[in-house]
C-alpha cells in the first residue's frame, strides 16, 4: 500500500503539545472511557499537572470535542483533495481506501472513542463533526456514482457505511497481522464487499 499523508488540521499545527495532549487523552478514553478519566491522569500521562492542561483546553468536554473535530477535518480534507487529483474514479476509489485504511490501522484509539463518546461532545461541536463526517461520506458516494451507475444514491451511502464499519474494525483486529498485509486485507475485503453491493 502506498504511503499516506492526512491533511494537517488546526489542531494538528498549533504544537507538538497540544497534539500529545490529544493523543494520550485519546488512548485513556479508549481504554476506560470518557467518564473514567480524569483531567489530572491525562496530565500525567503527558508529564503534567491537570491543572497545567487548561492552558491548551477549557475542560475535558473541550479536549473531546477537539480530538472529534481534528480526525473529522482530517479525513474529510483528505479525502477530497485526493478526490480531486485522482485521474478517474477508480484512481479516487483507491485513493479514498488508502486514506482510510492508513487511519483506521494508524488510530484505533481515535476510533473506540468515536464510537462511544460522541454524545459527551457538546451540542455545537457535535453537530459540526457530524457535518463533516457527512461530507466525507458524500466523497465516497460521489465516486461509487460513477462506478456503479445503476445504483441508488441511498444504496451507494449505506454501501460506504458498511465499508467504513469493516475497515473502522481495526481496534479488534489490530495487531493480529503485519501492518501492511493487514491493509492489503483490508482494501481486499473492502473492494469485494463493495463490488457485492451491487449484485
Amino acid at each position: 500500500m502506498r504511503e499516506v499523508t492526512t491533511a494537517q488540521s488546526p489542531a494538528r499545527t498549533r504544537g507538538s503539545r497540544r497534539t500529545e495532549i490529544l493523543d494520550a487523552a485519546a488512548e485513556l478514553f479508549a481504554a476506560r472511557g470518557f467518564h473514567g478519566v480524569s483531567i489530572e491522569e491525562i496530565g500525567g500521562a503527558v508529564g503534567t499537572s491537570g491543572p497545567a492542561l487548561y492552558r491548551h483546553f477549557s475542560g475535558k468536554d473541550a479536549l473531546l470535542a477537539e480530538m472529534l473535530l481534528d480526525v473529522s477535518e482530517r479525513l474529510h480534507t483528505s479525502g477530497a483533495r485526493r478526490v480531486t487529483e485522482a485521474a478517474d474514479a477508480e484512481q479516487a476509489l483507491d485513493a479514498l481506501l488508502s486514506c482510510q485504511i492508513e487511519f483506521a490501522l494508524s488510530h484505533p484509539a481515535l476510533i473506540t472513542v468515536h464510537d462511544r463518546e460522541l454524545g459527551n461532545v457538546p451540542e455545537p461541536a457535535r453537530r459540526r463533526i457530524r457535518r463533516l463526517q457527512r461530507l466525507y461520506v458524500e466523497e465516497w458516494v460521489t465516486v461509487l456514482s460513477e462506478l456503479y451507475p445503476a445504483r441508488s444514491q441511498a444504496g451507494l451511502r449505506a454501501a460506504t457505511h458498511a465499508v467504513f464499519g469493516l475497515l473502522n474494525s481495526t481496534p479488534h483486529s489490530a495487531g493480529e497481522l503485519p501492518p501492511a498485509a493487514m491493509a492489503e486485507l483490508l482494501r481486499g475485503m473492502a473492494r469485494a464487499a463493495l463490488a457485492a453491493s451491487q449484485g
